[in-house]
């Protein structure tokens, strides 16, 4: 039987009180750096995960799932029209928010890691009783420590490569069969023979397999591409992809006569800049994105996108954590593939809403 570490354990370790060990994780600041970080070594080695409050102690049950997401906060979105600029991540939220309330859960949000991921991950993680989070959002070490002690889903990207987190569910979308079928669409059916592919890759492990599917669509299609995105992107913004889209349209050589950009917020920033350089949108160039949110369908032209199943995403996030937390299910970890759709629409020069599963 495992025994569950206490704060008790961790100030022996680090040879500090109790005191100093609950201030590291309160109030991390009264603490000398040197000090903190030793205790934060302690509870490392330990496995230790601070309790969220004197009913977590007691009960073992807070009766809230966590979420960890980076924010992906746009800039450059329409403020005044929040639903239609509904993000990924907020779809994801929505999702699990739906059927957490379904289990009589609620949801406790870290919407940034930065200024440290590590104290802000132990406070969410010791606040709830299962946690989800994106691929690539917290360190390797972090995950380790709190899957000792909570349930973990990872969402999005491939699996781990890491033995340490193999024993964690998982959970991601057909990203490169998505984009090969995208692409293909655009090659075969547009004639499209000089795509642009717009994203970031080491980042993000989704992009990296939607430029895969780009690049065996093209390579399958004789189209030759280079073997990295056109243009590389530090955020998958609005303002980004403004910024791409005018990048390319000003280098030397025939413009693209596709843009095809990793997510829709890219695409329609794409699609502001092509118009204010006087380009019409498919004529003169087609763009394309990929997720689907909301916001895809409300621009002119509407966006050709993939449409991928980000709220159902967060409901079944939430519903394996309730499910390891009940005992319902205690075998081996789960690793499910969600399925996506190619949405056709003007973006690319095809009738509105035609759906390609």
């Amino acid at each position: 039987m495992t025994v569950t570490p206490t704060v008790y354990d961790v100030a022996e370790r680090s040879g500090v009180s109790i005191a100093t060990v609950s201030r590291v994780y309160r109030t991390p600041d009264s603490v000398r750096a040197s000090t903190r970080e030793r205790v934060l070594a302690a509870a490392r080695e330990l496995g230790y995960v601070p309790s969220g409050n004197a009913r977590g102690l007691a009960s073992r049950s807070t009766g809230v799932l966590g979420l960890c997401f980076p924010d992906y906060a746009d800039p450059a979105a329409d403020t005044d029209d929040d639903d239609a600029a509904m993000l990924y991540s907020d779809q994801i939220i929505r999702g699990m928010e739906r059927a957490a309330r379904r289990h009589g859960y609620a949801l406790l949000i870290a919407a940034s890691l930065q200024g440290g991921p590590e104290s802000l991950v132990a406070k969410v993680a010791g606040r709830v009783d299962g946690f989800a989070v994106l691929a690539r959002t917290v360190p390797t070490e972090e995950l380790e420590v709190i899957s000792r002690r909570r349930p973990v889903v990872m969402l999005a990207g491939p699996r781990e490569g890491t033995d340490s987190l193999d024993h964690l569910d998982h959970i991601e979308v057909a990203n490169e069969d998505g984009q090969r079928e995208l692409t293909r669409h655009l090659l075969a059916d547009h004639g499209i023979r000089r795509p642009a592919y717009i994203g970031m890759i080491e980042e993000s492990p989704d992009v990296e397999a939607r430029f895969r599917g780009f690049l065996d669509a093209c390579r399958d299609a004789g189209v030759e591409v280079a073997g990295e995105p056109a243009v590389r992107v530090g955020m998958m913004t609005q303002a980004e992809g403004a910024r791409a889209a005018a990048l390319l349209c000003e280098r030397p050589g025939e413009r693209p006569d596709a843009f095809v950009f990793a997510n829709d917020q890219m695409a329609v920033g794409a699609l502001r800049e092509l118009e204010r350089r006087g380009l019409r949108v498919p004529e003169d160039a087609v763009v394309t994105g990929f997720d689907g949110i909301p916001l895809s369908r409300l621009v002119r032209p509407a966006l050709t996108t993939v449409r991928q199943p980000m709220v159902r995403m967060g409901e079944e996030a939430t519903d394996l954590l309730v499910q390891r937390l009940s005992g319902r299910y205690t075998g081996a970890p789960v690793s499910r593939m969600l399925p996506v759709s190619v949405v056709r629409r003007a973006s690319c020069g095809c009738a509105e809403g035609r759906t390609q599963s």
